[in-house]
């Protein structure tokens, strides 16, 4: 019995046998127990919070039990609080879910009635299932009888219509809306004494929100048409969202949920719990068909692999989809159906790629533990994963065989069929020696039951080599692979057959691995007589790879921060590109311009304390407030941070090739980039000859995707100043130089506009004079259109911008249709207001206002509150309202007097 019962039990004896008594002490528990009185205390503590005991208050506290613990049983009930719980079957709960379970229990037992709870996550992540378990749980240790209610609720099914979503949740009487014939009670009273479970709880309006916060402070509320709160009811609030609470419900209303339970998506979590949790479905539906289901061990990969946003629910749907197709192939079998990679749709079998270039080495073993056979479940028994050993003997060259052999046909470049075998070599190989299987007999008796004594003598030789030059995960394990995969090569070069040369190149020639393989090779060809290939000695070096001891040893996180929907993503991308760094943690935090600096620093902050970033962390940023954030993370995180700004792509290339350096510190990586100005420069000698046509050149990080905006963006202008016969190239900084060259040999380049100064002779106009407006003149002086410029013209980058904008922020309203009638909005503020804003605030208060137009096509406007938001000046609320008449009047659209507030604060 552990020590927290055996209080509690001592408690309820005393309790028992001395009626009158009002309690008893630590100290007098600790003496009669001999414990000591800190560990008494802090279980009395514990089981306080779980009100299982009363505290009466003076000198010493007296501890007693109380009398909902004494309605209960003596330990059947303890047990359960404290051992066992409803969560038990939870996959995860003692893993990635565990803090999301302690959040659960204490919220039900929390006295005197619980703590009102929000949980939040993705669609599919099982915020209903623990909704239920926090009941079932509650149940169990007492909280809710056995025949309370748990009553569920989806806002959105009326989030269209709050008076009736209201009416529903706190009922209505009589008379109080057109139709309400009779009363009728509400969610609230059919939950008393159990839980209302409220759904995308988001949905709910301000007001009903206000209703809910309101019975959570009081215990009261009233029906619909009522006028006093005089009802009561004993409810625990649990609400789910997709969303993030900050942005979707109330400042006032979240406040009075003290407890917020984040459950993370699906892709998120450990390749056991995808393994567990696909087993479990696996077994649903074979037990629904009333077969055995066999999945193969590449089809298992696979599903893993393609694990995405859908979470649970998708994994589900994919999984009961591949059964009945399975299940029909097989309808005349009365055996089991069998699933294969084969038979996988083109989106499923593309997660075989993930799941095989995953570099978490604990994913990899668990693979390689249990994904090495195929998956069989069957209707009557739990989801199995077979571990036994093939009776086959261990072949490397059959594995790769197979393996290309399956890629191929399913229409798999090579050099990704190379990454995929290399791979799965790693897998293969760490799972081929098991030190727990045939304890009985040693690695040699092992081998010689295979191979003779003298080979068995060679491969120790070669395994002394290798141990001088190289960590070995097992000697043993090496010893057994190596020692088999010598006699599959003796074989195969007996019955002359060859092998593939696909895998050539895997392995870098230069790398330790490489150049003992080529050491074993000549050992062979000296011992033997025999001739080895190339293609033998990188299959020597895969195998050499694959029983390495990886080095754990701990690396600096960089952080890449920029202004942009893609800009960071776009620059690590191509860094990752031109710099393979296994081992190096490189994120991308791209910051749209409407996002608020305090909402990308907790974007930040949470991505960070999922990883281990205790060597520190070197923010990369570009500018503004990013560039501020160190000292708030380094306080956040209690790790070291170091900030450089103005990043480039070069710049980020340099920080992973200064933290792949196996020791270097935080420190000497800052000190080291600060003087950093760039790999190279070149000049380009341009020949400014009038007969070559003329061409303006933009630059970004990766040519594609920021650059062809920018491309487009500068056509824009060339148009509106009929300069269309200019030609305009879109380049990236990795082959920034040589395309440079190539279109000077046929062009006069006369501009240059982007991200990075390639200093030629011809102006360059930085990204960020393009957004402020300022590139645009400069760019129309420079192609001689100066004397067609008008301070009235329509800036041609701000619409732009805007446009590109709202294309990603409306659904219903075409950016192209309303994009004028915002500009002449946002040109009638300015001269009303006699203010002058730069491109970047006019971009916030276009996509602000056109935001709030679909607000109001879809009867959804923001409500402003005076106490939270604060007064607004009156005479500019009226000027942007006279303002907003075009909108009226060009497309029958309203704004609100509540949005031009918020419209009014932004000004």
């Amino acid at each position: 019995m552990k020590r927290i019962e055996k209080i509690y039990e001592y408690l309820q004896d005393f309790a028992a046998k001395n009626k009158e008594a009002q309690g008893l002490t630590a100290t007098e528990i600790a003496d009669n127990l001999g414990f000591l009185r800190s560990n008494v205390s802090r279980e009395l503590n514990k089981l306080y919070r779980m009100g299982k005991i009363t505290k009466i208050a003076g000198r010493p506290v007296l501890y007693s039990i109380s009398k909902i613990s004494n309605i209960q049983k003596k330990s059947d009930k303890m047990k359960v609080s404290v051992e066992k719980s409803a969560f038990s079957n939870l996959i995860g709960a003692n893993d990635s879910l565990k803090k999301q379970v302690e959040q659960a229990k204490a919220a039900v037992i929390y006295p005197p009635n619980g703590l009102h709870t929000l949980i939040v996550g993705q669609t599919g992540v099982g915020k209903t299932l623990l909704a239920h378990m926090m009941f079932e749980y509650g149940k169990e240790v007492g909280k809710f009888a056995n025949n309370a209610p748990f009553v569920t609720f989806n806002c959105a099914d009326y989030y269209n219509n709050p008076q009736l979503l209201i009416s529903h949740i706190f009922g209505h009487i009589k008379g109080a809306f057109t139709g309400a014939d009779k009363s009728a009670p509400g969610l609230i009273e059919a939950a008393d004494e159990g839980i209302l479970f409220l759904d995308e709880i988001h949905r709910l309006p301000p007001e009903g929100q206000e209703m809910i916060f309101y019975f959570m402070d009081t215990g009261t509320f009233n029906r619909l048409g009522e006028t006093k709160r005089e009802r009561t009811a004993n409810v625990l609030i649990i609400g789910a969202t997709t969303e993030n609470p900050d942005s979707v419900l109330t400042k006032t209303f979240k406040r009075r949920i003290p407890n917020i339970i984040s459950i993370p998506p699906l892709a998120q979590r450990s390749i056991k719990e995808k393994l567990e949790i696909m087993k479990v479905l696996f077994t649903e539906e074979s037990r629904s068909i009333k077969k055995p289901v066999l999945v193969s061990a590449d089809a298992v990969k696979a599903i893993i692999g393609s694990i995405g946003s859908g979470n649970v629910g998708q994994l589900k749907s994919n999984i009961r989809l591949l059964c009945a197709q399975a299940f029909l192939n097989s309808i005349r079998s009365d055996g089991h159906i069998k699933i294969t990679y084969q038979m996988l749709p083109s989106n499923i079998k593309s997660g075989i790629l993930s799941i095989s270039q995953t570099k978490e080495r604990d994913d990899v073993s668990f693979i390689s533990h249990y994904i090495e056979k195929d998956l069989y479940v069957t209707p009557t028994s739990p989801a199995k994963i077979s571990k036994e050993k093939d009776d086959e003997p261990f072949n490397l060259y059959q594995m790769v065989e197979n393996k290309v052999n399956m890629l191929k046909r399913e229409g798999i470049a090579d050099e990704l069929i190379q990454q995929i075998i290399v791979a799965d070599v790693n897998t293969y190989v760490k799972s081929l020696y098991n030190q727990k299987d045939n304890v009985t007999l040693s690695v040699n008796d092992r081998l010689l039951k295979i191979i003779d004594a003298d080979m068995v003598d060679f491969v120790q030789q070669i395994v002394d080599l290798v141990e001088r030059y190289i960590n070995l995960i097992s000697r043993e394990r090496f010893l057994y692979a190596f020692g088999l995969h010598l006699s599959s090569m003796f074989n195969r070069i007996k019955s002359e057959k060859n092998i593939y040369h696909l895998l050539e190149g895997t392995v870098d020639n230069n790398s330790i691995e490489f150049k003992l393989a080529t050491k074993i090779k000549l050992m062979i060809e000296e011992k033997y007589d025999v001739t080895v290939s190339k293609s033998e000695t990188e299959y020597f070096a895969m195998l050499l790879q694959s029983l390495k001891q990886e080095d754990n040893s701990r690396k600096i996180v960089i952080a890449v921060a920029m202004h942009g929907e893609y800009t960071a993503s776009s620059m690590v991308n191509v860094a990752r590109k031109l710099y393979s760094a296994n081992k190096v943690t490189l994120l991308a935090f791209d910051m749209p311009l409407e996002c608020r600096p305090d909402d990308m620093l907790n974007k930040i902050v949470e991505q960070l304390q999922n990883i281990d970033c205790r060597e520190g962390v070197l923010l990369l940023a570009d500018m503004g407030s990013l560039c501020s954030f160190g000292p708030i993370l380094e306080e956040r995180l209690n790790v070291p941070v170091k900030t450089l700004g103005m990043v480039t792509t070069p710049f980020v290339l340099e920080a992973i090739r200064k933290v792949d350096i196996a020791g270097i510190s935080l420190s000497a990586v800052y000190d080291s980039l600060k003087s950093f100005t760039g790999y190279e420069h070149v000049d380009l000698n341009i020949n400014h000859s009038d007969t070559k046509e003329k061409a303006v050149v933009t630059i970004c990080s990766t040519g594609k995707g920021t650059a062809e905006k920018l491309q487009n963006l500068v056509i824009d202008i060339l148009v509106d100043v009929s300069m269309n016969h200019i030609k305009v190239f879109s380049v990236g900084i990795y082959d920034m130089h040589e395309r440079l060259t190539q279109i000077a040999h046929k062009y006069q380049i006369i501009a240059v506009v982007g991200v990075k100064n390639p200093h030629i002779d011809a102006p360059f106009i930085p990204i960020e004079q393009m957004i402020n407006g300022e590139g645009d003149i400069i760019l129309r002086e420079i192609v001689g259109a100066k004397a067609s410029v008008k301070k009235e013209k329509t800036n041609v980058v701000l619409k732009r911008f805007c446009e590109d904008g709202l294309q990603e922020m409306l659904l219903y309203l075409n950016p192209s249709k309303i994009i004028n009638s915002l500009i002449k909005f946002i040109e009638k503020l300015e001269k009303d207001l006699d203010s002058k804003w730069d491109n970047p605030h006019k971009l916030r208060l276009v996509i602000h206002v056109g935001c709030a137009l679909e607000r109001m096509v879809v009867h959804n406007g923001l409500a402003y509150n005076t106490e939270s938001a604060g007064e607004v000046d009156t005479r500019v609320f009226n000027i942007i309202k006279e303002a907003a008449k075009i909108f009226e009047k060009t497309f029958q659209i309203k704004l609100t007097d509540d949005e031009i507030c918020y419209i009014t604060k932004m000004v």
